[in-house]
């Protein structure tokens, strides 16, 4: 339910009441009423959105820059800009500090730039300490509204405009999907595409369900048809999203499962590769693995997250599954696809955690060969299961175990990313490499990136490319040219 009284009666009095059709009024009102201003001051008006955290939020980073540059915002790098949006995240703590401080530069920013916007929006919006601080302490923040509803951020503009005061619109939960509306890519050629919203498995470190609501599906006809789109625009490769999307289609009418998803949008003509993530190891089914095996579009590349490798600390953590299921699952995968990459999460430090169990994950690391891992120290997370349990694990010792996953994982890493050195292997060409304008720099299907020579011309083509040598977490390569 919304924090916000102000009620607007000119805009409620018009606007149509259903979505999308309600938040389409509000922008082209706002387009309108920007573009007069652009005309009156011969301003240009511009805005930059800065994302922390997940993939999930980079989504939502797109959709709320597709939104304003519909109303006639121009995007600039800079964060000394008329509308600064900052679309955070809550994980870990550390996240949320950044926030603050970042908040108290954007100030002496606003000072100087009259009429100056800045909102807020994402996971730590959900968090309602997080809020009373800001009402408290950043009274120059005009707009704050949480993970569901991004979609309405024409109307809170709006509001915020006509009112003249800080908007605040928080929703504890949702089950509303809101489609068609507008998106900015970062890629032209690729796009991340939300298959799922929200998070059922209450593990007792994570706060996301409690930010980001309840497991809700979209249609699979929705999904398919958002993904011919973006693939009739120049799309090759998309990234489907969910904090767990093997638990995919559960909560529709008509229950589809994630494998039966994935064999319909193989089927999309000109669309390359399919990525997707997040999987959840407990519901990783056999049926998903054979479409895997069997597919020619879907990347070579499983993100697994183990967390742990002692099942005590996992029965803790409410990951449902053992280091034995975790094993035998990687097993049954190799054993399916052998050439696939499997990168995970790891968290180093959860309550409890003796080294015997910190052994227990680096059997696993050893036994499984990641191709890499992102490696976390615990972050206590309050309202979280893991937060109020009472042996904490001492700083230095967390920080010591991390130092020595970090080394294994690194060293096993190399080697296994060196596999495919000497082969010639396709590449997606994302970018200009950032050291060298000479380089551009792609991704294999395994994820693997490849820098090799060539320019602009080459960016969001897939080529062949020989893999002349491993770095350790990249190659070097060159343009591979039949002779």
């Amino acid at each position: 339910m919304s924090q916000n009284n102000y009620q607007n009666p000119n805009a409620q009095a018009m606007a149509p009441s259903a979505e999308p059709d309600r938040q389409l009024y509000f922008i082209k009102v706002l387009k309108e009423r920007m573009a007069k201003y652009m005309t009156d001051t011969g301003r240009t008006l511009t805005y930059n959105v800065v994302t922390f955290g997940c993939q999930m939020n980079a989504r939502d980073s797109e959709k709320l820059s597709g939104i304003l540059e519909s109303v006639g915002y121009t995007r600039t790098d800079s964060e000394d800009a008329d509308f600064v949006i900052y679309n955070t995240c809550t994980v870990r703590e550390n996240a949320n500090l950044k926030v603050y401080g970042r908040l108290g530069t954007l100030k002496k920013v606003k000072e100087n730039r009259p009429g100056m916007l800045i909102a807020l929006c994402g996971c730590m919006m959900q968090e309602p300490h997080v809020v009373q601080k800001l009402r408290d302490s950043y009274r120059h923040v005009d707009i704050i509204f949480g993970t569901h509803n991004i979609y309405k951020l024409a109307e809170l503009i709006y509001d915020r405009l006509e009112s003249g005061s800080m908007i605040i619109d928080l929703w504890k939960d949702t089950d509303k999907i809101v489609e068609d509306l507008p998106n900015r890519r970062k890629y032209p050629f690729k796009s991340g595409i939300n298959i799922m919203f929200g998070c059922n498995n209450f593990c007792s470190y994570c706060i996301v369900p409690y930010v980001r609501g309840r497991e809700r599906s979209r249609r699979p006809e929705d999904i398919l048809e958002e993904i011919r789109r973006d693939v009739a625009d120049g799309v090759v490769e998309v990234m489907l999203l969910g904090q767990n999307v093997n638990s995919y289609g559960k909560t529709l009418e008509n229950p589809v499962t994630f494998a039966s998803l994935l064999e319909e949008i193989e089927k999309i003509e000109g669309l390359e590769r399919i990525r997707f993530m997040t999987s959840h190891p407990k519901d990783l089914s056999d049926d998903l693995i054979q479409v895997m095996a069997r597919s020619k579009k879907i990347c070579p590349h499983l993100h697994l997250p183990l967390q742990s490798g002692s099942s005590r600390i996992l029965k803790r953590m409410n990951r449902k599954y053992t280091k034995e299921d975790y094993l035998h699952l990687v097993e049954k995968i190799r054993s399916a696809c052998p050439d696939i990459s499997l990168t995970t999460d790891i968290i180093v430090g959860f309550p409890g955690e003796t080294e015997e169990d910190f052994q227990e994950t680096l059997d696993v690391v050893r036994k499984v060969g990641y191709d890499s891992a992102y490696t976390f120290i615990y972050s206590k997370r309050n309202g979280t299961p893991a937060a109020a349990m009472e042996d904490q694990v001492p700083e230095h010792v967390i920080k010591d175990r991390f130092d020595r996953l970090l080394k294994e994982v690194q060293d096993i890493a190399s080697h296994v990313c060196a596999r495919h050195e000497g082969q010639v292997m396709d590449v997606l060409v994302e970018q200009i490499n950032h050291q060298d304008a000479g380089l551009v720099t792609g991704r294999l299907g395994n994820n693997t990136v490849v820098h090799f020579p060539g320019d602009a011309s080459l960016i969001g083509r897939i080529v062949p490319v020989h893999l002349i040598e491993c770095k350790g977490f990249y190659y070097m390569g060159e343009l591979y040219e039949k002779r």
